[in-house]
C-alpha cells in the first residue's frame, strides 16, 4: 500500500471515528447538549467565530445522538445560523441548519409530537422552505386529528 493510499485510509478512518469518539467523551465528562450551545453564544459574544465553530461541532454530534428529542437537533441547527450570521456567510450553515431540522421533524413526527414538528415548521419557514414548512403542517395536523395534542391546545395554522 502506497503512503498516499494509507494516509487516505487513516484519514477516512479518522473522520469515521471522531463523531463516536468525541460523544464518548462528552457521556464521560457529563457534558450536556446545552452547554455547547452556550459556549457557542459566548464564542460569539467574544467575535471568535471560529470558536463558536468549534465549540458548535460538539452540539451537533449530541444532536446526533439525543435520538429520542426533537428540540435538540433544532436548538443546534439555530446556533449554526447564529455562526453563519456573524461570519457573513449563510449557505453552508443554512445546509447544515436544514439537515438538522430534517432530523428533527423526523424525530417530532416519530414521537407524535405536533409541537415538535409546528417548531420544525417554523425552522423551516425561517429557512424560507416553504414545502417542507407546509408538508410539516400536514404532518402536524395529522398528528392532531390523530389526538395528539398541540401545547396550549392550540389548533394547528391552516395551510
Amino acid at each position: 500500500m502506497t503512503n498516499g493510499r494509507l494516509f487516505g485510509v487513516t484519514l477516512c478512518a479518522i473522520v469515521a471515528l471522531a463523531p463516536a469518539v468525541l460523544w464518548q467523551h462528552g457521556r464521560q465528562s457529563g457534558i450536556s447538549w446545552s452547554e455547547p450551545i452556550a459556549r457557542v453564544d459566548a464564542e460569539l459574544a467574544r467575535g471568535d467565530v471560529s470558536g463558536a465553530m468549534t465549540q458548535w461541532y460538539s452540539a451537533y454530534v449530541a444532536a446526533l445522538y439525543y435520538r429520542q428529542r426533537w428540540d435538540v437537533p433544532i436548538a443546534v441547527g439555530d446556533a449554526r445560523l447564529r455562526i453563519e450570521r456573524a461570519a457573513g456567510s449563510g449557505d453552508a450553515g443554512a445546509a447544515k441548519a436544514r439537515e438538522l431540522y430534517l432530523i428533527a421533524l423526523f424525530r417530532a413526527r416519530q414521537a407524535g409530537s405536533a409541537q415538535g414538528v409546528l417548531r420544525a415548521a417554523a425552522a423551516f419557514e425561517a429557512l424560507v422552505d416553504r414545502d417542507v414548512a407546509a408538508h410539516a403542517l400536514t404532518i402536524a395536523a395529522a398528528l392532531q386529528a390523530a389526538g395528539h395534542r398541540v401545547a396550549g391546545n392550540r389548533s394547528v395554522p391552516d395551510l
